[in-house]
C-alpha cells in the first residue's frame, strides 16, 4: 500500500473515531461484573442518558467510563473522578441486580436507592458538562472581549454589559442570570462580587444545593429531568434551564396560570391565604415612606406595590382605582424577640422577611399612625418583566430568610435586589444604593421610575399616586378649633401633648364645627398613644421572660406578647406551614395549606383578643391614664355633639365611627 494509501486510511480513522465521541457516550466498565450486573447497569445508564437535552449531550467530544468502585464512602451514591471517569458504589449493585432498589426507600430525597442512583448519575454528568464551559457562539466573544478589555483597561472602566462575564469558566453555575435565580445575588455597591451565603433555605428540595452554585446546579439538574412537577415548584429556574438548553423535559405536567401566598390579614376569622394571578398586575411602583426621626426609619423606606386588578376588570389603567386588591411587598426586620436592638441590626441577628401586606393597612400604618406620606411611583416595566418580578416574589416568599442589617441590608439594598433578579433588567445592576431615597432618586434619574405623576399634589392625590400625612388634615382640624376657643398652643403637636383631662377643659365651649373638630384630633391623639405603646413595649418589655421576681400579671402579659409574635411568625416564613414538598406549592398542599393557615390565622386572633385587657399591666400608669383618658374625652364629645347636632335642628346620630 502506498504512503498515500495509508495516510488516508489514518485519516479515515481519525474522522470515524472523531464521529463517534462526538457526543456523550457512557461505557460502563464490565470487569469483575456479572452479565445481569451488566445488564441493570447499561439499564440505568441508558435511562439516564435518554433524559439529558440533546444540546447537554452534543456539547461533550469523548466518552465517560462507569465503573461500580468498592472504595466509596457508604453514604456515597457515586462522584466524577477526572473529566473521563464516574464511579458509583459498588454495596448498590446487589439491590439493583434483585430489582429491590425500585421499592426500598433510602430516607434521601428521591425516596428510593434506583430513582437516587439514577439522580445521582444525572448529578454528576451535569458537573462534567458544567466544567467543560461550552459557552454559545454568542457568548464567547463576549467573554474574550470583556475579560482581555479587564486585562489592558482594568475592571472599573468596564461597560455595564461586561459585568457576568469576567470570570466566566462553568457553563452554567457562574451565569450570573443562573445565580440571581439561585440565590446568590450581586452584593449592592460591590461590582461583581455575590452574597457568599445562599439564604434560600425553605422549601428546599435538598438542602446539598445550598452548598455552594456548582452543587446547586447539579441538584437542580435532577429535579428539572426527573420531576415532572418541577416547572411548578420553581417556574423561573424551570425556564431559564428550558432556554438555555432550547428543550423542555416531555413529561413536564402544565401548571395553574396563579400562585398562593399568606398575608397579613387584619380581619379576624378570614383566611390568610391568597391567590395571585400574575396577569392582574397591570403596574408595579415603587413605594416610598418618607422619613422620620425614629433610629430605624430616618432614611425612608422602600416597598413596592403591586396594583392589582379587580377580578372582573380588565387589566388597565382604571385598576389603579382597585385599591383594595393591591399589595404591598415590604422587606422588613422580623423581631422575633420583640426588642428592637441597634446592635442586632448592625450585625444581622434579626431575620429580613418579605412581608405581603394590603395596600391600605400600609396606608395607615404609615399616614395616620407614624404621620409618613406615601409616593407611589410607577415603574418602567414591560409586560414580561412584571410578570417575572411577581414570580421572583412568590418564589422569595416561600423560600427566603435573610438577615436584615440597618445599614447595609436593608429594606432599599433588599428591595433593589429584588428588582433586580425579578426584572433582571441590565441598567439595575449598575444601580447602587443603601438608602429609600437615593433607590427612588436612582430610579428616576435612570428613567426607570416615572416621578412626573407626583408634580400636580391633588392630581396624584385623587389618582392614587400620592398619601399625604394625616398630620396635615390634624392641622387643619386645630386651626379650626383655635379659631373658635382659646387655645394658646401653636400646632397640633403641642395640642396633642397636652394631658387628657388638659384637653377636656375646654369641650364645653365648642359649638357644632368645633365639636367634629375636637373628635378627629382625640382619634388623632389615640393613634399617637398606640404608636407610643408600640414603642414602648419594643423597648422596655419586649424580651424573653426570664425573671423569677415579677409579678404573675406581668409574667402573663410578656407571655402573650410573646407568643403573639411567635404565632405571626407563619406569615413571613410560610414554609413552617408545610412539611413536605419543596419550591411552591402544589394543588394538593394548598388544600392542606388553606385549612392549617386559617387554624393559625384563628389562633393568632385568639391571641390578639387574650391580650387586649392584659396589655395595660405593662405600659407605664401615666400612659394607661391618657389611654383612659382620651377614650373618655371621645366619648363625652360624642354626647356633645349629637346634642348640638339635635339642638340645630338636624337628625338625631345614634352612633358616631370615624
Amino acid at each position: 500500500m502506498s504512503i498515500f494509501k495509508y495516510c488516508l486510511a489514518a485519516i479515515s480513522i481519525f474522522i470515524y473515531s472523531s464521529y463517534c465521541f462526538a457526543e456523550l457516550s457512557l461505557s460502563l466498565n464490565k470487569k469483575n461484573l456479572s452479565k445481569q450486573e451488566i445488564q441493570v447497569s447499561n439499564q440505568l445508564l441508558n435511562e439516564a442518558r435518554a433524559m439529558l437535552p440533546p444540546s447537554f449531550i452534543n456539547s461533550f467530544s469523548h466518552q465517560v467510563v462507569v465503573t461500580w468502585s468498592e472504595n466509596l464512602p457508604s453514604e456515597a451514591y457515586g462522584r466524577t473522578n477526572g473529566r473521563y471517569a464516574l464511579l458509583l458504589n459498588k454495596q448498590l449493585l446487589p439491590s439493583l441486580v434483585d430489582g429491590s432498589a425500585v421499592k426500598t426507600e433510602n430516607g434521601r430525597p428521591h425516596k428510593t436507592i434506583r430513582k437516587e442512583l439514577l439522580a445521582t448519575v444525572i448529578h454528576e454528568l451535569s458537573h462534567l458538562y458544567d466544567d467543560g464551559g461550552f459557552f454559545t457562539a454568542q457568548q464567547k466573544p463576549q467573554i474574550y472581549y470583556c475579560q482581555r478589555l479587564a486585562k489592558t483597561q482594568g475592571t472599573e472602566a468596564l461597560p455595564s454589559y461586561c459585568l457576568g462575564f469576567l470570570g466566566r469558566h462553568f457553563t452554567i453555575s457562574d451565569d450570573a442570570n443562573f445565580l440571581d435565580l439561585a440565590g446568590w445575588p450581586l452584593l449592592i455597591g460591590e461590582g461583581e462580587l455575590r452574597d457568599n451565603q445562599n439564604t434560600r433555605v425553605d422549601r428546599t428540595p435538598d438542602q446539598y444545593e445550598l452548598t455552594n452554585p456548582k452543587e446547586f446546579m447539579a441538584v437542580n439538574m435532577e429535579y428539572f429531568l426527573l420531576d415532572k412537577d418541577y416547572a411548578c415548584r420553581r417556574p423561573r429556574l424551570n425556564s431559564w434551564f428550558i432556554k438555555h438548553f432550547d428543550w423542555q423535559p416531555p413529561q413536564q405536567q402544565s401548571c395553574a396560570q396563579d400562585y398562593v401566598y399568606l398575608f397579613a390579614n387584619d380581619e379576624p376569622n378570614k383566611s390568610p391565604l391568597e391567590h395571585l394571578d400574575p396577569e392582574r398586575v397591570y403596574e408595579v411602583d415603587y413605594l416610598f415612606a418618607t422619613a422620620n426621626n425614629d433610629w430605624m426609619s430616618r432614611w425612608g423606606h422602600s416597598m413596592l406595590r403591586l396594583v392589582i386588578c379587580a377580578p372582573d376588570r380588565p387589566r388597565g389603567p382604571d385598576c389603579r382605582l382597585d385599591l383594595e386588591y393591591h399589595r404591598v411587598l415590604s422587606y422588613r426586620a422580623f423581631i422575633n424577640d420583640l426588642q428592637i436592638s441597634s446592635i442586632k441590626g448592625l450585625t444581622g441577628n434579626y431575620p429580613s422577611r418579605l412581608f405581603i401586606l394590603p395596600l391600605n393597612q400600609v396606608v395607615d400604618e404609615y399616614t395616620k399612625l407614624e404621620w409618613r406620606p406615601l409616593e407611589s411611583v410607577p415603574l418602567k416595566l414591560s409586560r414580561d418583566q412584571i410578570v417575572s418580578l411577581v414570580e421572583q416574589a412568590i418564589e422569595l416568599h416561600w423560600s427566603y430568610d435573610g438577615n436584615y442589617y440597618f445599614l447595609t441590608n436593608n429594606c432599599a439594598v433588599e428591595t433593589l435586589k429584588l428588582l433586580r433578579t425579578g426584572t433582571q433588567l441590565q441598567s439595575l445592576k449598575t444601580l447602587n444604593t443603601l438608602t429609600p431615597s437615593g433607590l427612588l432618586g436612582l430610579l428616576e434619574s435612570r428613567g426607570l421610575a416615572d416621578g412626573s405623576v407626583l408634580k400636580d399634589r391633588q392630581e396624584a392625590m385623587r389618582l392614587g399616586y400620592f398619601f399625604d400625612s394625616y398630620r396635615d388634615r390634624y392641622e387643619m382640624m386645630f386651626q379650626v378649633i383655635k379659631q373658635k376657643l382659646p387655645i394658646p398652643d401653636n400646632s397640633v403637636e403641642e395640642w396633642l401633648q397636652r394631658s387628657a383631662q388638659s384637653r377636656q377643659q375646654i369641650f364645653k365651649q365648642a359649638d357644632l364645627r368645633s365639636s367634629a373638630a375636637l373628635i378627629l384630633l382625640e382619634q388623632a391623639a389615640i393613634r399617637r398613644q398606640t404608636l407610643l405603646v408600640y414603642q414602648i413595649l419594643k423597648e422596655r418589655y419586649l424580651k424573653p421572660v426570664s425573671s423569677s421576681d415579677k409579678q404573675p400579671h406581668l409574667l402573663k402579659a410578656e407571655q402573650g406578647i410573646q407568643q403573639l409574635i411567635e404565632r405571626s411568625a407563619f406569615l413571613t416564613r410560610p414554609a413552617g406551614l408545610l412539611k413536605n414538598g419543596y419550591g411552591l406549592p402544589l394543588p394538593s398542599e394548598i388544600v392542606v395549606l388553606s385549612k392549617d393557615s386559617l387554624a393559625e390565622q384563628q389562633q393568632l386572633d385568639e391571641v390578639m383578643l387574650s391580650l387586649r385587657d392584659q396589655i395595660k399591666v405593662l405600659l407605664p400608669p401615666e400612659l394607661v391614664k391618657e389611654l383612659d383618658g382620651t377614650e373618655k374625652n371621645i366619648k363625652l364629645l360624642s354626647e356633645q355633639l349629637r346634642a348640638l347636632h339635635k339642638a340645630d335642628g338636624g337628625l338625631e346620630l345614634h352612633s358616631l365611627k370615624e
